[in-house]
């Protein structure tokens, strides 16, 4: 979404709101992009149903070899890569 500053000034809360859904919001100047909002934790929605969509392809590409992986074992996964 894109939004020019004095409607982003105006409309702040509800700018912010969105983002902590996971929309980025870049706010322009005349017509060109001067800052972007997302939200802190750095990752996009959409980029949460991409990796959702490549582990599950990954583990049905491991349950094809006859290896198998509990829910428990990606949480487990998932936790190491955070800090």
């Amino acid at each position: 979404m894109e939004i020019g500053i004095y409607e982003a000034k105006t409309h702040f809360a509800k700018l912010v709101a969105r983002v902590e859904k996971g929309e980025r919001v870049t706010i322009t100047r005349h017509g060109k992009p001067v800052v972007v909002l997302s939200p802190a934790h750095g990752v996009v929605r959409e980029d949460i149903d991409a990796l959702l969509g490549r582990m599950q392809a990954f583990r049905e590409q491991l349950a094809k070899q006859g290896v198998r992986v509990s829910s428990r074992e990606i949480r487990e996964w998932i936790d190491e890569g955070r800090p």
